[in-house]
């Protein structure tokens, strides 16, 4: 048998096979995880809560194995779920000393549909206080450091889900993204993180039901497996306003299939005016002109969505005070960020909500003229490799103050606006070895569209594992 610290760094789609193969059991792939949070954790500190439950859930599994059951699409898999999402008798804190105590009654939606879908809820993984920020540290846990290199971010705000899946911890991760959550931090750590349109995985419970700007998604060490939780995951969400996902749909058959051939790419190299770090953005465009190896049409594109950003900001802080009512009261509480954040959504004029919704019609009419030419939008993630953890945010690009601790994420954020599905995967490395994620955005409701070109990018531009993760 391979040694544990090998069996964890398989992608979940080959685990997932091995298992239902007889060749490994669930609590074989569980002991190799827990090998590799005994390794890297204390360094890395990606896992914040284990769930102490884990070693029966799979030893559960077995039996069932034993059986002759399929416990499901995931059997055996352990995934690390942000600790912003519920997990009924674990500890879930919201990166925040308001819950540090704090243990749910019951599990959100996307935690029920992994655990029927076979999943081991391994742990809960770490996260900025109520995931508001692109560096995750927090109170209660401290700064999760990337295992590319721990001087530096994991990115934000599902950075403990990134870090743990670079370093085997995990098979999968669950996450949210506001403005960039499951994206920034896939791109700083070398995974793969999708958003997913509005609707089509459950973000119950929450604050407000009619949120089509944050979404829940999965994580992954290969495109693949992102594509096999999101089958687990998504469906039809009660109690919500956001559209159904529709007919039942195939994501991993689409990750096979790849790409139809002489399929039409733009590439827009700085779509929210910041401007970029050079190296990383020339890895982005050997990416996109990779491409052009199988067959597709690649061509630049000056595409500019930067009238998004205060439209963003604006709907933003709305989204703030939606889902922070209850604390309204304890903003004295809350860390700046998040508190700050509130204050400015409460200062929200209507008249600027409606410009902002108006924005973000445009935004939506743009790039529906730019559908009607391409199959397909590629752009770099993040405009700076990742930046020493101890600093909250990139202060400068291109020698351009940043006006704010988010500011600097733009390039993910006015994508949300848009509604479109959009994953980043790994493009390349840099000069100096760390990973560079580049987004590809699809049509309305295309993630079989764009999980399928991420995937040849991904078998066009390996990666590797982080120095030192064995």
């Amino acid at each position: 048998m391979s040694e544990p610290s090998s069996i964890a760094l398989l992608s979940a789609v080959e685990l997932r096979r091995r298992v239902a193969d007889g060749e490994l059991s669930p609590v074989d792939v569980l002991d190799a995880c827990l090998e590799q949070i005994d390794r890297h954790n204390d360094r890395i500190n990606a896992l914040v809560t284990p769930d102490e439950s884990a070693t029966e859930q799979a030893r559960e599994l077995e039996r069932r194995l034993a059986a002759g059951e399929n416990p499901g699409s995931l059997c055996g898999l352990p995934v690390g779920i942000k600790d912003t999402t519920p997990v009924a008798g674990l500890r879930t804190t919201y990166g925040s000393p308001l819950y540090a105590d704090h243990v749910p009654d019951e599990d959100a939606l996307v935690v029920r549909r992994l655990r029927e879908a076979g999943a081991v809820i391994l742990g809960k993984t770490n996260t900025p206080e109520f995931a508001a920020g692109g560096n995750t540290f927090n109170e209660v846990f401290g700064r999760t450091r990337n295992p590319w290199n721990p001087e530096l971010s994991a990115g934000g705000s599902t950075g403990g889900g990134a870090a743990a899946l670079a370093a085997g911890m995990i098979a999968l991760a669950e996450g949210t993204d506001l403005g960039g959550s499951l994206r920034v931090p896939a791109s700083f750590c070398g995974v793969v993180g999708l958003r997913p349109s509005p609707g089509l995985v459950p973000t119950v419970p929450t604050e407000w039901p009619a949120d089509d700007l944050s979404v829940t998604g999965p994580m992954g060490r290969t495109v693949a497996d992102v594509a096999l939780m999101l089958e687990a995951v998504s469906g039809p969400i009660p109690t919500t306003t956001t559209p159904e996902p529709g007919a039942e749909r195939d994501f991993v058959g689409a990750v096979r299939r790849g790409p139809a051939e002489a399929t039409r790419v733009a590439y827009a190299p700085d779509l929210a005016g910041l401007g970029a770090d050079p190296a990383l953005e020339r890895v982005c465009r050997e990416a996109a002109e990779s491409l052009e190896l199988s067959g597709a049409n690649v061509e630049g594109t000056d595409l500019d969505l930067s009238d998004g950003f205060e439209a963003f900001l604006t709907l933003r802080g709305r989204w703030m005070v939606e889902h922070h009512r209850s604390r309204l009261g304890r903003l004295a509480e809350l860390g700046p960020n998040l508190a700050g954040n509130i204050r400015a959504g409460l200062a929200l004029a209507p008249a600027r909500v409606a410009a902002a919704e108006q924005s973000r019609e445009r935004l939506r009419r743009k790039m529906g003229d730019l559908f009607e030419r391409y199959d397909y939008l590629l752009t770099p993630c993040v405009p700076v490799p990742p930046f020493p953890v101890e600093q909250d945010f990139p202060e400068t690009i291109g020698g351009r103050k940043m006006d704010t601790y988010i500011e600097w994420i733009a390039p993910t954020f006015v994508l949300t606006l848009t509604d479109l599905p959009v994953a980043c995967v790994p493009a390349g490395l840099d000069a100096s070895g760390l990973p560079v994620g580049i987004q590809v955005v699809g049509p309305p409701r295309g993630e079989e569209s764009v999980l399928a070109l991420a995937g040849r990018i991904e078998e066009l531009r390996p990666i590797g594992r982080p120095p030192g993760v064995e």
